[in-house]
């Protein structure tokens, strides 16, 4: 007997007689016109080949190609948006952190800092890295996949909270195809872009093609340097001059001055090796320069800010890829190797830093030039080069058998190459870092963090309807961290020159002075799954999930710290996939509780330096759903919703008791460092966060909807096409004092509309981006430690609306 799972959505007669009572309603409030079902979606997240999405007992939305095209899905943000599970900060293109599920505590980023709990995924390969996924722009792509809640089993690590799977069209052995567009857009209150996007799909021979791909983009800018001075008020004091403490960004000012360009290119090859076996290697590469920030100050003026050094940023990577797939027997062999190297170059304006701690720590009076004059202002250059290598070999028995298996190994190597240069301009050769002029501190690191895993799932059909399945993964981790970061030797400081001469270290590490820091974790362990799904008729199933994700531990880089280890969540989640009304309505959802224990936090310590600890617990309940209902053949409606409710389930000290190196979570906590300043370290404090308190960065609702209308404009196949996309307020920080200082982020409304006109076979597509011109905060944050300068805030807003004109031709 066929198995159900395999089984496709049925085509009845007679509707009123085999629907539901809800089935029923939905037709007659109908348009009363033919209708058609809704078109099948077909994901490959449970690695297992092509499934229907109704089949799958997970929770998962998917775009296909027509509907990324329909909602103008370019790059990271325009998708993330439409993902109601999903959130995420940016500083700007290529700088995203993302979040499912309210799985978030807020400070990560840190070169030095956690692993994401997000997984991205290009393909079978992992782009993950620590400072932000890569924004890779979507064009040729068969679909976005994404995987709500721990995917520990399949995925690893860092899909700890969930998954988000790009999946690129392949080469196709077939025939020729091809397609072209440009477009023209301008933003509100800023300046032009473009876009120029193709690919061609070429036959080889019978049992070959191959697939090249190109785009070039530029992003309008909308964001204004101003002119503007800013005088240290300390310097100015000590030396009444007051123009040498002053600096002027009118060098600097020029209006829109935050666009982005971005070029990049994919080649891929497809290789049929007889009836079984089929290679696939990939290469994709692209570069991004972005000039400028994405944040604006309130203080200054709507979508304007100062900056008194370049603000820059280029973002350039290469993937190359290997897929071998085949069959030994009556097993399906999956082998999906990858190379990653992407190399990050960066400045930004760090003055915020060194005049708020002029205000209150007379800064300027200890950073002298060779004269001993005062000197002011700051600004960091960043290089980071990140190489990846994955490799993961599978096995699959027969979709159709009764007791079906997945399973494999993976084996995983990132290397994050850092380099951060904070500058002052003629900075005293005695406060520099040796060898590197005009350096106040300098961060030489490498950082090596190694995965190894052997993984499976079984799944058992109990009965036609009713299918178990178990999943298991055991995993070793390795985080490793070398180099040099501190100051010169300034005779005080214990970072940086000091250690090295106290420790009697003479030998370079990289350029930097030596290497004393020299640390490794290790650790083991694994992570379950069990599902139970009920396939209710041949439209409507049901399943129990109880699964665990994870997130690998690591060093932290100040020496009298001990490594922070994995942190777990663990989901219990119970699911509908449901179609109706003869499979023109579609209605999944889920219902979950997380646990996340010990979870890494991190936050700046001492002397500004990140520090990582497991150190709070949170439960997390939520609903997520997403509706599709095709009205009539020309008319329909999407949209989905998440429900979180989150909330610490101890309270959150923010240290380690100094005896044991364990973190404290009682209410009140004890005060071993005097942080009250009352010279008693025997009295109590209240604690950071307080048990209760809500989760950051994600709002407990988010919701999006979209309406489609299909119509014929003379010879013209035409539609129109509306989106809202709602988020609600969110806490900016999970501890009190700093989230009262940067303040909760509001929730806001964002629409966008598109119509197109096809003809024979090219497309002429009008969009509006942010109709209203809505200031949607996306993140607000301080150059450095809230205490000091949360009184500069910066908001990160979703562009201005911005209007595009495409033409575009398919062959």
């Amino acid at each position: 007997m066929q198995r159900l799972k395999n089984r496709k959505i049925m085509r009845r007669t007679s509707i009123v007689a085999k629907a539901p009572l809800a089935s029923a309603i939905l037709l007659a409030i109908a348009p009363a016109h033919a209708q058609s079902a809704l078109e099948e979606i077909i994901v490959t997240a449970q690695k297992r080949g092509e499934e229907n999405i109704q089949n799958i007992p997970i929770s998962i939305q998917a775009f296909g190609t027509a509907k990324l095209e329909e909602l103008n899905i370019q790059k990271f943000d325009d998708y993330v948006k439409h993902l109601p599970s999903v959130s995420y900060q940016t500083f700007g293109p290529g700088f995203a952190l993302v979040y499912m599920r309210g799985v978030a505590s807020g400070g990560d980023g840190n070169h030095s800092g956690p692993l994401p709990s997000v997984g991205i995924y290009l393909d079978e390969q992992p782009i993950t890295t620590i400072q932000g996924a890569l924004d890779v722009h979507l064009y040729d792509i068969a679909r976005v996949e994404a995987l709500a809640g721990p995917q520990g089993t399949l995925y690893g690590a860092s899909s700890q909270a969930g998954t988000i799977r790009i999946i690129t069209n392949k080469p196709d052995p077939s025939g020729f195809s091809a397609a072209w567009g440009v477009e023209g857009n301008t933003v509100s209150k800023g300046s032009t872009g473009y876009l120029a996007e193709g690919y061609v799909n070429l036959r080889l021979g019978e049992k070959s093609a191959i697939r090249l791909v190109g785009w070039a983009r530029r992003d309008g800018g909308f964001i204004d340097n101003v002119a503007a001075t800013r005088t240290w008020p300390e310097c100015a004091n000590a030396t009444e001059d007051v123009d040498a403490c002053t600096l002027d960004s009118t060098p600097l000012a020029k209006k829109d001055f935050n666009e982005v360009d971005t070029i990049g290119a994919r080649a891929a090859l497809r290789v049929d090796l007889g009836e079984s076996w089929t290679i696939t290697p990939t290469i994709m590469a692209q570069e991004m320069k972005a000039d400028g920030v994405y944040g604006y100050d309130p203080s200054v003026g709507e979508l304007q800010v100062r900056k008194f050094y370049p603000d820059t940023s280029k973002d350039r990577w290469v993937q190359a890829a290997l897929a071998v797939e085949g069959r030994i027997a009556n097993l399906d062999v999956t082998y999906a190797g990858s190379f990653l190297n992407r190399d990050g170059d960066t400045q930004s304006d760090y003055s915020d830093y060194s005049y708020f701690y002029d205000q209150c720590c007379y800064y300027s009076l200890y950073i002298t030039d060779d004269d001993g004059n005062p000197t002011i202002g700051q600004y960091i250059k960043g290089r980071d080069r990140y190489e990846r290598f994955t490799h993961e070999l599978r096995v699959a028995t027969p979709a159709d058998r009764r007791l079906r298996f997945v399973g494999g190994l993976f084996l995983q190597r990132q290397g994050h190459d850092i380099q951060q240069r904070y500058m002052v301009d003629n900075l005293a050769a005695a406060s520099s870092v040796t060898g590197w002029p005009d350096t106040i501190w300098l961060t030489k690191q490498l950082r090596v963090d190694r995965d190894r895993a052997a993984f499976g799932e079984l799944s058992y059909d109990l009965s036609d309807k009713l299918t178990l399945t178990g999943g298991v993964r055991f995993f070793e981790a390795e985080n490793s961290l070398e180099g040099f970061f501190g100051y010169a030797d300034w005779g005080w400081s214990s970072s940086g020159e000091a250690q090295c001469a106290a420790l009697g270290l003479t030998e370079p590490f990289n350029g930097s002075p030596c290497k004393y820091m020299d640390k490794t974790t290790k650790e083991s362990d694994s992570t379950y799954k069990l599902n139970l799904s009920y396939h209710i008729d041949d439209d409507r199933m049901v399943y129990l999930t109880w699964s665990e994700g994870f997130r690998p531990g690591g060093i932290n880089r100040r020496g009298t710290l001990p490594p922070y280890d994995a942190d777990f969540l663990t989901n219990y989640e119970f699911g509908w996939k449901t179609t109706w009304a003869g499979g023109r309505l579609r209605f999944n959802g889920a219902v979950f509780q997380e646990d996340w224990d010990d979870f890494q936090f991190a936050l700046l310590g001492q002397n500004g330096l990140t520090e990582i600890k497991n150190a709070a617990a949170a439960r997390i309940r939520g609903l997520e759903a997403d509706l599709t209902w095709a009205v009539t053949d020309s008319f329909q409606v999407s949209g989905g919703i998440a429900y979180i409710d989150s909330e610490l389930t101890a309270a959150y000290c923010g240290f380690v008791d100094p005896a044991t190196q364990v973190p404290v979570a009682v209410d009140p906590c004890p005060d071993f460092y005097d942080r009250d300043g009352d010279d008693d370290t025997t009295d109590f404090v209240p604690p950071e966060a307080s048990k209760g308190t809500e989760l950051p960065v994600t709002p407990e609702f988010k919701a999006n909807l979209t309406i489609r209308q299909d119509f014929q404009l003379g010879s013209w196949d035409s539609y129109w096409l509306a989106s809202l996309v709602h988020k609600g307020k969110s806490r900016a920080d999970l501890r009190d004092l700093e989230n009262s200082i940067m303040r909760d982020q509001p929730g806001y409304e964002i629409v966008d509309f598109s119509t197109a006109f096809s003809r024979s076979n090219y497309t002429i597509e009008l969009s509006v981006s942010n109709v209203f011109d809505e200031r949607a905060m996306l993140y607000r944050f301080a150059q450095c430690a809230e205490t000091v300068c949360g009184g500069q805030p910066y908001v990160v807003t979703a562009a201005p609306r911005t209007i595009g004109l495409k033409f575009s031709q398919k062959f």
